[in-house]
């Protein structure tokens, strides 16, 4: 079984966006056989290529659910830091 999923989060400007994309792409230099995961950022956007290529599609949502875990993680220390400097 081959399954795909994309995910494009925006922005409010492409620093923010440069900043998420650069905090989850680590996570995706190993990934588990079958797994393949590109995350970039454009302009205001953060786009993720998940590719899965197996049988067990429980991987693909739970490599899903990883990232947007990761995501909310990175976007509360954003919102963390960019508090006490404003």
């Amino acid at each position: 079984m081959e399954a795909e999923a994309e995910i494009i989060l925006v922005y409010d400007d492409s620093e923010e966006a440069s900043a998420i994309s650069k905090s989850v792409s680590p996570d995706n230099l190993i990934c588990p056989e079958g797994l393949v995961v590109d995350t970039r950022s454009v302009d205001k956007k953060v786009i993720t290529v998940i590719k899965y290529y197996g049988e067990n599609i429980a991987t693909l949502l739970s490599t899903i659910d990883d990232l947007l875990s990761c995501v909310a993680t990175a976007e509360k220390v954003i919102v963390s830091v960019k508090g006490k400097y404003i």
